[in-house]
């Protein structure tokens, strides 16, 4: 079965555990049976998602909008700009911070987180 979503109808719920990160889920395991998790993530301005690691999946990133600084372990700082594609690897530690410009991020996880 196909699936169409419009971003702007999804509905934005808060991150369970980051202060002012919102997020739209598009595509999951718990909604649509679904191999891999797609979400869009905003950070507002001053922001930041705090270091962490995702033991079992794979993050991978694309930046829509906004300004901001990320870290990864084995990679160290490097900015997030419009058009920046990361792969954080499972078990790696990584972070973002330093947001900017409200940070707008197309967020897919492999396998799928939920």
């Amino acid at each position: 079965m196909s699936i169409v979503r419009i971003l702007a109808e999804t509905p934005e719920t808060s991150h369970p555990f980051l202060a002012d990160v919102g997020m739209r889920t598009l595509y999951s395991r718990r909604e649509d049976d679904a191999a891999i998790t797609c979400f869009v993530v905003r950070c507002k301005m001053g922001s930041e998602i705090e270091e962490h690691v995702h033991p079992n999946e794979a993050d991978i990133i694309y930046v829509l909008s906004g300004k901001a600084t990320m870290w990864i372990e084995d990679r160290g700082e490097f900015p997030l700009n419009p058009g920046v594609f990361v792969v954080v690897p499972k078990g790696l530690k990584h972070r973002t911070f330093n947001v900017v410009e409200e940070l707008l991020i197309y967020d897919v996880f492999y396998p799928a987180m939920f």
